[in-house]
This record gives structure tokens, C-alpha cells and sequence, in this order.
């Protein structure tokens, strides 16, 4: 802008000044936030159910809250790890990998915070897809399972299984049921999540 025009324009000079400060502004670096805090966030934003504990007893006290909230003893439980459903019995619960269940007891791969989603694989889900899944969703976790970002949570994925690589690697993050869905989110299958997190850090 020209010395006359700003003379004669002294408050679009100011305007012009602000917005240029604000637009340097945005390019400044984010404020970076730890990663539990970012996958808290983000997770929440997502719609999911957030219990943290930092004992197994608050774990299995958590887990009875939910059974109690949603009605859910003595119910058939989809779930395909044999070490997670022992540590879970005593709830009066089924569980299997057959036919109708009312809800998803599973582990997961990782927690990824850049956009609070949960990674899992053939070891949590074998083969199926999400939309085969059961609707309502348990998955215990552990703070140490927090990483950044998807790519680093596929790295310890290779990392951990030298031999073979699971299969079916892939996340759910949506888990808000009420939400009207977007083109972005098409094909992607909505789950209500309770997220059991154990501290062992």
C-alpha cells in the first residue's frame, strides 16, 4: 500500500496490520501437548468413553460399572483372547466368537493420539471387518501402549512380531452414534467404545 493511501486510509492500515499479524500468527508452532493429554483430547472429541486406572482392582471395578450402566451380565461376549477373558471372569459372562454378542472385550495395538483412535489387528479381531463386529465395544489398554502417531504404532507392530505380521491392521476412531454422518467419514463403521486404560508407566 502506497505512503498516500495510507495517510488517507490510516484505520485500513491498521486493519491490514492485525491481519497480517494474525495470519503469521497460525504459522507459528504449535504448542506441543503430551502425548497422553493429545490422545485424551482427541479421544473424547471422537465420542469415546474414557476410564483410567491405576490399579487392576479399579480395572475390574470400572468393567463392573459398565456391566451395570448397560445391563450387560450374563451376556454372550465376543471375545478371542483367552488371557483377557480369564482376567475378566467372575462377571457372570459368555464368552465366545460365535454368533450374536452383545458386546467386544479386546486388547488393541495401540493407542494413537494425533487423532485418538485405536489400533488393531488380526491378534484383537482375526479376520473380520469392524461391521461385523459387535455394536458396543471394551478394550483394555495400558498408558504404555500411547504412541504419537499411526505410522509409529505399525512400527512396533512389526517390531513385536518378527516371525509373522498380523493381518487386518486397522483403526476405529468414530464413536459417536448420535453424529449425522459426512462424506469423510463414508464406509467407516461407528462403535460405542469404553476405553479401559491401565497406568503401568
Amino acid at each position: 500500500m502506497s505512503l498516500f493511501k495510507r495517510l488517507l486510509n490510516p484505520k485500513k492500515h491498521k486493519s491490514d496490520e492485525k491481519a497480517k499479524q494474525s495470519d503469521t500468527s497460525k504459522y507459528y508452532p504449535e504448542e506441543k501437548l503430551p502425548i497422553d493429554e493429545k490422545f485424551t483430547y482427541n479421544f473424547n472429541k471422537n465420542g469415546g468413553k474414557f476410564l483410567y486406572c491405576e490399579s487392576m482392582d479399579e480395572i475390574l471395578e470400572a468393567f463392573d460399572n459398565i456391566l451395570i450402566e448397560n445391563d450387560w451380565y450374563e451376556r454372550d461376549v465376543f471375545c478371542v483372547d483367552k488371557n483377557l477373558a480369564s482376567r475378566f471372569d467372575g462377571f457372570n459372562l459368555n464368552f465366545t466368537q460365535k454368533g450374536n454378542t452383545t458386546f467386544f472385550l479386546t486388547t488393541c495395538e495401540s493407542l494413537v493420539a494425533k487423532n485418538g483412535s485405536i489400533l488393531l489387528s488380526s491378534n484383537q479381531i482375526k479376520e473380520k471387518k469392524l461391521s461385523e463386529l459387535p455394536f458396543n465395544f471394551v478394550v483394555f489398554a495400558t498408558t504404555s501402549q500411547l504412541v504419537d502417531t499411526i505410522s509409529e504404532g505399525l512400527r512396533i507392530i512389526k517390531n513385536r512380531n518378527t516371525k509373522q505380521i498380523p493381518t487386518n491392521i486397522t483403526t476405529i476412531q468414530d464413536f459417536e452414534t448420535d453424529k449425522e454422518k459426512d462424506f469423510m467419514s463414508y464406509g467407516s463403521s461407528t462403535k460405542n467404545l469404553y476405553l479401559l486404560l491401565l497406568e503401568d508407566l
